[in-house]
């Protein structure tokens, strides 16, 4: 019987793919990351991580990095988060076989917008006392890491599914992934988001991310088996 069950579980194993068992695992570790998080503030109480890059942040601190943190700062920014996804929800819209992806980026967008804000209010953690720049609204999670994980992540995604030279997509993928991490540590310098707040928002971006897509294709698969591809194309990814 144990045999039987080990071959069972084989086969099952057999028919997952690298890339469903590494959307998984990541699925899976974002979770947990975000639990932590909200874990060590709000239950724990514990304050040594977001003291700890604090310090770090401080003791490089001058006007030149500062003016870099604020640069960094404005790729996940209200005004651009409003233009740059509304101008590739247009671009994308104009051709037949990328007019999933316009509606994926006007989805995604939109939702983990409207998330955050529902996440903010329900968490209600205030902003550090010590913030350089003058903000209003709620710290946990950071909108600029949640919404602009989910962005830059639908980006790489994309990436992955369209472009077929594999060094670019590489090239691509790691410069969008430092983009993300540098807007995430400039919030943190700018004192305007703790480290908890900058993690849990990285963490509820690729959650909200993943399951979004996996909604959207589901929709996009049943699109066309019942209307074909007259509208919108089924965009198949490179090999």
């Amino acid at each position: 019987m144990k045999k039987q069950f080990t071959k069972t579980l084989l086969r099952l194993l057999a028919l997952l793919s690298l890339e469903v068992v590494v959307v998984g695992l990541l699925l899976l570790g974002c979770m947990v990351l975000f639990a932590y998080m909200a874990r060590e503030v709000f239950l724990q109480q514990d304050n040594r991580l977001d003291a700890a890059v604090f310090r770090f942040a401080q003791r490089h601190t001058s006007p030149p990095m500062t003016s870099l943190m604020r640069f960094f700062s404005f790729f996940a920014s209200a005004n651009y988060l409003v233009v740059v996804p509304t101008l590739l929800v247009l671009v994308f819209a104009w051709f037949k076989h990328l007019r999933w992806y316009s509606i994926k980026v006007m989805i995604i967008a939109f939702t983990s917008t409207m998330l955050n804000q529902l996440m903010k209010n329900t968490f209600e953690r205030p902003r550090p006392e010590t913030a350089m720049l003058e903000l209003t609204g709620l710290s946990f999670p950071s909108g600029h890491a949640m919404i602009g994980g989910s962005f830059y992540g639908l980006l790489i995604y994309m990436i992955w599914q369209t472009v077929p030279h594999p060094i670019r997509r590489w090239v691509y993928s790691i410069l969008l992934s430092l983009l993300l991490l540098l807007i995430g540590y400039s919030r943190i310098y700018l004192n305007v988001h703790y480290t908890t707040d900058v993690l849990a928002g990285y963490a509820m971006g690729i959650i909200w991310l993943i399951v979004s897509l996996f909604l959207l294709h589901k929709l996009e698969v049943a699109y066309n088996n019942r209307f074909g591809q007259k509208d919108i194309g089924v965009i198949e990814k490179p090999s």
